[in-house]
Parts: C-alpha cells; structure tokens; sequence
C-alpha cells in the first residue's frame, strides 16, 4: 500500500511539473520565441510583423500591465513598463519613413538592445513568471508541492525497498 502512495505522490509531481513545462512552451511560442526573431530581423517591415504578433496575444490575453512577483514588486518583474517599451519599438518600426540605410538599421539594432538581454548568454527580455501570469502564487505553491510529493515519494520508495530488502535477508538467514 505505500508502494502506491509512493508512486502516487511522485506521479502527481510529474503532472505538476509537465503542466509547468507546458506552460513555459506555449510561452515560447507565442512570446518569446517571436520577441527573438523580432530581434534578429533584419528588415523593418520584418520585425514590425514579428513584434505585432507579440503585442496582440500580449492584448488578447490582457497582459499588458501588473507584477509577476509574489511577495514585492521589482522593477524587473514589471509587465507594464515592458509592454509600454514593446508598444513604443513597434510604434517607432511603424513610423519610420526614411529610406536611409543608416537609419533603418540604427532603429534595428535599437530594438535588438530592447529586446534581447546581451551578457553571458543572449537572452530575451521578459518579466521572470511571465509564462504563468496572473497565476504566479498558484504556480509557486504547485511547484512546491510538486517538489514535496516528489521527495517524499521517493523517501517512501526507498524505506519500503529498504524493507524488503532486510525481510528477504532474515528469511535466507533463517
């Protein structure tokens, strides 16, 4: 019987955790796998269409304002300011009527320092949580939840195998 539970409490943490990652993808491919080939665009009209379909899931899914934190609100984790800011590159992609080669790629290149993080590793600007939002405090006690069924699954796991293996060894030895 606690065989079971054991490998209910891990199961369950497996769902947990698959839902999570789920989340992280339909993220990626409406969000952050489009704000990156915004960034990488090399025409104008190319990166107005990337960024627009961005901002119009962003609107359709009403996250264009809020805090992703749970317990204190950081600038980093502010969706209004980088909404705004993805608002403000799209206006200044769909306003720009030079032809200048120069200028056109100066906007780019602007939008690629908006968009895309430059460090150790390039990554795409986005609020820590963003693929969970609203629902980041329910995300934070799943996943720890998760964590927990997942631990004590296996502590179950390990004792009655440990049981066993101990009943096996007085039943030789006798």
């Amino acid at each position: 019987m606690k065989n079971i539970i054991g490998i209910a409490l891990i199961l369950v943490s497996f769902v947990i955790f698959g839902v999570r990652i789920s989340k992280s993808v339909q993220f990626k491919q409406n969000v952050s796998g489009y704000l990156k080939r915004a960034a990488d665009a090399n025409t104008i009209e190319l990166a107005n269409e990337e960024l627009t379909k961005v901002i119009d899931y962003l609107e359709s899914n009403n996250i264009t304002s809020g805090y992703t934190s749970m317990l204190w609100e950081t600038p980093d984790e502010d969706i209004g300011f980088w909404y705004k800011n993805l608002k403000a590159s799209q206006t200044e992609l769909q306003n720009l009527k030079s032809n200048s080669a120069l200028e056109r790629t100066n906007v780019l290149i602007k939008l690629r320092e908006t968009l895309v993080d430059t460090g150790e590793r390039t990554k795409v600007t986005v609020p820590k949580g963003l693929a969970v939002y609203p629902n980041n405090m329910l995300w934070g006690i799943l996943m720890l939840t998760a964590f927990l069924s997942l631990l004590i699954g296996f502590v179950i796991l390990a004792v009655e195998s440990e049981k066993r293996s101990k009943k096996k060894k007085q039943q030789l030895s006798s």
